[in-house]
């Protein structure tokens, strides 16, 4: 019946060169949104919600769904590029990207970027049309002591993004954990760690943490070392070699079974699911491999699990009106807007809409596949730009991407705050990585164990009483393990 119903949306979407226009249009606008530091989905899909009053329902949703993979995919570009993820969900694939960039690779590192975001966002694609109710429905099974064990294990698995140090990995993660209680407590109401500056009280936005410790420490080290951006050979591939795609194939289809599968979790995100599917990478190679430094399969894990990730967000905002992520409810307000109201009535009633919509989420990462392939040897040319030129301009563009979060100079500040982080953190080797981990994972996991608590008034039992959550703590517990075993052996080999 699915699969009936999914080519009757194609028909759909084919029988109207419009809808196919809004799509590629939406992919396109998002590629270039997300490709700017700040600049996110989000952004992109609030700025053109405007444009789809006045026009079919299914065409506005269809362009909000293209700038939404578009622009989880373009923040892949600044992130292999100039080290500087566009995206809080492309800072998982800077850790490999930024590498081959330096090698010269950068054409070979989009074309797998952008391959694997296509595999990830079909794949995402396929399961959101077979599988919505049903991955609502456990979605759904989330509460408190299950999102705080999902930011558990995500935790433990620090040791993944953690370089050669753990204990420095630790620490880096512990600082952005203490960075992310600084505002209003979220359950009491009083202020922490504000010194009295009003502007910390709504706590520290992502995206300047994230561009500062990236872009601007990057700016800072090539301006200290005055060295000249990568460049690639007289003839660089501009497309991923066959054996390429034959080494990731598998790495891509896992990854995006975890990207939909985290998307489909209410609140989890993007950025959660790529730094999950690296973290299952890390674990899956052993502790000899050279991810970090230039693994294809570092750039497909998570490219795959974050374009997955935009599909199943989806699942549970048209099932049950429950939006994923920031875009889904931008998503969720456009269907309102339209006249719909998003859930289980809706999708028994409408359809008609329900399959050309998932159909025209299946031509979107076409179009991404074919804009991105055709534009990966001009994104991979901007590297070749004089350093006394590009500097100033990422500069630039992170104070401009910081300040668009809420129009205020003080994120600029704080962008250039964490920039000297950064730069100082790279000196004596503390990885950046999970510093920023912990700033995604603190709030939800300090909100999520005092809500547990007070459901269970006090007791720690809840955790292991439910199944999900007994599940994911013993999966955190065997990676401390394994992780302490690792330890042991690489210091009795020394």
């Amino acid at each position: 019946m699915e699969a009936f119903s999914i080519f009757q949306g194609m028909a759909t979407v084919l029988s109207d060169p419009t809808t196919l226009f809004f799509v590629v249009f939406g992919v396109i606008a998002g590629v270039f949104v997300g490709a700017l530091p700040g600049l996110t989905a989000t952004t992109g899909c609030a700025l053109l919600l405007p444009f789809t009053f006045g026009h079919e329902p299914l065409h506005g949703l269809l362009m909000l769904v293209g700038v939404f993979t578009g622009g989880i995919y373009g923040g892949s570009l600044s992130a292999i590029l100039l080290r500087t993820p566009g995206t809080p969900a492309a800072a998982a694939t800077m850790i490999d990207g930024f590498p081959m960039s330096e090698k010269g690779e950068a054409g070979r590192a989009i074309g797998l970027a952008t391959v694997a975001s296509f595999t990830g966002g079909t794949v995402g694609a396929i399961v959101m049309t077979l599988l919505a109710p049903r991955l609502a429905a456990l979605g759904l099974a989330f509460g408190p002591p299950e999102f705080f064990a999902l930011t558990l294990f995500g935790l433990a698995m620090i040791v993944a993004v953690s370089g050669d140090s753990l204990v420095r990995g630790v620490m880096a993660a512990a600082i952005g954990m203490w960075i992310s209680t600084i505002g209003f407590d979220p359950i009491a109401g009083s202020s922490r760690y504000t010194l009295g500056v009003r502007e910390l009280l709504g706590g520290i936005e992502l995206i300047p943490i994230l561009v500062g410790l990236f872009g601007v420490a990057q700016v800072l080290a090539r301006a200290e070392k005055l060295l000249v951006f990568p460049k690639g050979p007289e003839k660089e591939r501009y497309l991923p070699r066959l054996a390429d795609l034959a080494l990731t194939r598998w790495t891509a289809v896992k990854s995006a079974l975890i990207g939909v599968f985290v998307g489909s979790v209410p609140g989890a995100g993007c950025d959660i699911a790529a730094f999950a599917a690296y973290s299952e990478l890390k674990r899956s190679e052993g502790a000899n491999s050279d991810l970090g430094k230039g693994n294809p399969k570092g750039i497909v894990a998570p490219e795959a699990a974050n374009n997955a990730a935009t599909t199943g967000a989806l699942i549970p905002m048209l099932s049950l009106g429950v939006p994923g992520d920031a875009v889904t409810a931008v998503l969720l307000g456009a269907l309102t807007i339209h006249g719909f109201e998003p859930g289980p009535v809706f999708f028994a009633s409408n359809l008609d809409l329900i399959y050309a919509l998932f159909a025209g989420v299946i031509f979107a990462q076409v179009a991404l596949l074919i804009v991105g392939l055709g534009l990966t040897g001009i994104f991979a040319r901007l590297i070749r730009i004089d350093q006394r030129i590009m500097i100033p301009a990422i500069l630039f563009l992170c104070m401009i991407g910081s300040y668009s979060v809420r129009y205020s100079l003080f994120d600029m500040y704080v962008a250039l705050i964490f920039g000297c982080i950064g730069f100082l953190f790279e000196k004596v080797r503390i990885p950046l990585s999970p510093m920023l981990l912990g700033v995604v994972l603190g709030t939800l996991s300090e909100q999520n164990l005092r809500r547990s608590l007070i459901m269970s008034h006090g007791e720690l039992s809840i955790f292991v009483q439910r199944p999900v959550s007994l599940a994911l703590t013993v999966g955190a517990i065997l990676a401390i393990v394994f992780m302490v075993l690792r330890l042991r052996r690489s210091s009795t080999a020394a």
